[in-house]
């Protein structure tokens, strides 16, 4: 089965999508719909999964992670899956389609965010950040805050990614930290200049956290 699914992600294969890819410092040519269809058919089959992944392919990873059954991997299996995952949109999924998912992650969030490796490190960040969002409750803000004060500034550019978008959660979330958030943003200035497409919200926190609060604001009811 293993062969068949790696037959039909190489038939798939597109030179465009793969140049458009390596910019973004990924190594696979598949449409990302294609490949949704592909799920889709298959659907959850963790054997098949574990099999995709253990390809070391791009693609077959990308398939096996929306496959698989988020909530069977152990916690030693999904650290050797992070730390293995190489690229960048295999690392995002796998931590937004299973380690969110999986009993382990509030044991994995604390232990990712402190590891050395900066791409480990921004995993324990996003997970993080999903706790800001969703479930606060015993997460020490103020010192979150501290830290990101302290070293987002110098961080490598995926765990900097991560942690000003912890900062922005924080700051669109929690009305009494929101002042020091964006006083933060605009002192490190973090991303202040990025590109960003009409229409689409900037990163940098200040205006991230403004545009979103105002949002919210917009949505209430008269």
């Amino acid at each position: 089965m293993v062969a068949e699914v790696m037959a039909e992600l190489a038939a798939l294969e597109d030179p465009k999508a793969r140049a458009v890819n390596e910019k973004h410092g990924d190594d696979h040519g598949v449409n990302l719909g294609k490949l949704r269809a592909i799920a889709k058919r298959l659907k959850t089959q963790q054997d098949l999964a574990r099999g995709l992944w253990e390809t070391g392919d791009s693609a077959a990873r990308l398939l096996a992670l929306l496959i698989c059954r988020p909530k069977a991997f152990g916690r030693d299996e999904l650290d050797a899956m992070l730390r293995d995952s190489r690229t960048p949109k295999v690392h995002d999924w796998l931590v937004n389609y299973v380690v969110k998912k999986n009993p382990h992650s509030e044991e994995l969030r604390p232990a990712w965010t402190t590891d050395p490796d900066p791409v480990v490190a921004s995993a324990g960040w996003a997970l993080t950040t999903e706790r800001v969002a969703k479930k606060p409750e015993d997460l020490d803000l103020a010192g979150l805050l501290d830290v990101i004060e302290a070293e987002m500034k110098d961080a490598p550019d995926r765990l900097q990614w991560a942690m000003n978008h912890c900062l922005a959660q924080i700051g669109i979330e929690h009305a009494e930290y929101r002042a020091r958030a964006i006083g933060i943003g605009e002192r490190l200035e973090v991303l202040k200049n990025y590109p960003t497409s009409p229409g689409c919200t900037s990163p940098f926190a200040p205006v991230w956290i403004s545009e979103m609060v105002r949002r919210q604001q917009d949505a209430k009811p008269a």
